[in-house]
């Protein structure tokens, strides 16, 4: 919240305590700004609320509120009361200017708040098995959890970014028959490829490395040893491709949790001892069943097979078990479409295992489709394939690929414009938005000196105020956007300040020999506006440029 809505919520509740003696207003008091500015620069319907409570009409309280709002904050010029009792509040100009030295003192800093307060916060995203490439569909997904992670560590959240990796079961072993296949093609021997392997360039190129390096090494050697080299080269081999990839993409892991481990930490036949023993669990046709339906799944699931093996479930319950052993508050996951139904099953087991069903969220990634001259593009022109995030990168940028990802919300399916993204106009929002960035820091560079002031009195233009407003508003935007865990809110942001700053430099001269002292307070508001541009891209992964 910036200074002065806080100023303004703190007198509102202390009006309420003070007047009304209601001592705990909770969340009653809210403030915002209205859509037009001829409505005030903030607006409240304090009065409508309290209208229950005092047994009066709001037109009286918003009046005996105005009264004691224009006594208390000095800020304020006006205050007038509209319709059935929204009270609208006018700022004085040179009270909305302070945000300008606010945003010079905070810097990189401006826009951090503390609105998640500590609260421990999980959030796991891509986790791709680590048999192939990372390909578009990976990719909108990547984006959003690595943008929400960074807006909700600058909310004040103790927020961990985690990647699970599926590198247990069936899917290891056709990787490494896959690699072998690939390994005996090189060196021209007989080869099978499994019909349920992996048959992507990817692993040929792993099993041409391997031939390179090892020559026919693993052909003389006991095929079980074998079989143990080519999983764990496969393995090592695609990881490292997906964390390089990652990396390039700019998105950070802080933690990387191996299923594999959980198994050899005896994790999954511990998750399946402690249903047991809950009376979670029975037996049916030589199978354990989880008692799912009671804790609102549709039905009944299995844990383990007949055969012994474990179904996919009962690692995912044990890998979220351990992060609430890591003493994480809450756990969000970003899964695919393709995994909706899944999430009754594994909020049942959250709720059966003792933990409070709301804690564990799952933000659903809608499908994208790619379209170029009105057409959709399905595969790569290169390979074949499916198109990769690296190969969508290098055709149209790490930030036009992250900005376009980020602008729409996750979950609505989504038409992705190659020539858009590609395009150097301003239709492309995010050459827009770096346009006026880059605009913005030659303004800067021509500039003498720009710097701090004491008073900002002669920013009191429509447009300037508007600017001013809207820069006051960041903090809390961040605050709202990583709250609802919505990136594409400081997309919409980051236009509407562009847009902002443009109307202003096309109205103004901002450097005016004729005028220092406007000069002066023109420079230092355009040097907030940089800032606070600046720090909105750094939170989408999205670079800032000093030229284009």
């Amino acid at each position: 919240m910036s200074k002065i809505e806080d100023t303004l919520v703190s007198t509102l509740k202390d009006i309420i305590k003070d007047r009304y003696d209601i001592a705990d207003s909770g969340n009653m008091v809210m403030i915002e700004i209205p859509k037009d500015s001829n409505n005030g620069d903030y607006s409240t319907n304090l009065a409508m609320r309290l209208t229950k409570i005092l047994k009066k009409r709001p037109q009286d309280i918003a009046n005996e509120i105005k009264e004691e709002l224009t006594a208390r904050v000095k800020e304020i010029e006006r205050v007038d009361i509209a319709g059935p009792g929204f009270i609208n509040f006018w700022i004085k100009k040179t009270a909305l200017a302070d945000v300008i030295n606010v945003v010079i003192d905070a810097g990189d800093d401006y826009g951090k708040n503390d609105s998640g307060q500590g609260e421990s916060i999980l959030v796991e995203y891509v986790s791709a098995n680590p048999t192939g490439i990372l390909h578009l569909g990976h990719a909108r997904g990547a984006a959003w959890g690595d943008s929400v992670c960074r807006l909700l560590k600058a909310s004040g959240y103790d927020c961990l970014r985690e990647y699970y990796i599926n590198d247990a079961g069936n899917q290891m072993d056709m990787l490494a028959l896959s690699v072998e296949a690939r390994y005996r093609e090189e060196l021209g021997l007989d080869f099978t490829l499994p019909e349920d392997g992996y048959h992507g360039e990817d692993v040929k190129k792993i099993g041409i490395e391997l031939a390179k390096e090892y020559g026919d090494k693993w052909i003389h050697v006991d095929h079980d040893d074998a079989l143990k080299f080519f999983k764990a080269e496969g393995y090592r081999l695609e990881m490292k491709r997906i964390r390089d990839d990652l990396e390039y993409y700019r998105c950070e892991f802080d933690s990387w949790i191996s299923e594999q481990k959980l198994v050899d930490e005896g994790r999954i036949d511990k998750v399946m001892e402690t249903m047991t023993e809950k009376g979670l669990t029975y037996t049916e046709d030589g199978a354990i069943w989880f008692k799912s339906s009671v804790y609102g799944d549709d039905k009944d699931r299995v844990l383990k097979k007949s055969n012994g093996y474990y179904t996919y479930l009962t690692p995912d319950i044990a890998n979220h078990l351990y992060k609430f052993e890591r003493g994480y508050q809450k756990l969000v996951d970003i899964w695919g479409a393709d995994h909706h139904g899944y999430i009754p099953r594994m909020k049942a087991a959250i709720e059966a295992m003792g933990y409070p069903k709301d804690s564990f969220e799952v933000d659903i990634v809608q499908m994208v489709r790619l379209v170029e001259d009105g057409k959709e593009v399905k595969m790569s022109k290169r390979t074949g394939n499916a198109v990769t995030i690296r190969e969508l990168c290098e055709d149209i940028g790490v930030d036009a690929a992250r900005y376009f990802f980020l602008s729409k919300a996750l979950d609505t399916h989504m038409d992705f414009d190659l020539g858009l993204a590609r395009s150097k106009t301003n239709e492309n929002p995010v050459y827009y938005a770096q346009y006026a960035y880059a605009r913005i820091s030659s303004i800067l560079r021509q500039a003498e000196k720009v710097e701090k002031l004491d008073t900002y009195d002669l920013l009191t233009s429509d447009k300037e105020t508007e600017l001013l407003k809207y820069i006051n508003e960041f903090p809390n935007m961040i605050a709202e956007a990583a709250k609802t865990r919505s990136p594409n809110k400081v997309c919409n942001y980051i236009q509407k300040l562009a847009q902002y700053f443009h109307s202003f430099y096309g109205a103004y001269k901002i450097n005016d020999p004729s005028n220092e002292a406007m000069t002066r307070q023109r420079l230092a508001l355009v040097l907030a506006c940089k800032i606070t541009l600046k720090n909105a891209l750094y939170y989408l992964g999205v670079d800032a440029p000093e030229k284009m």
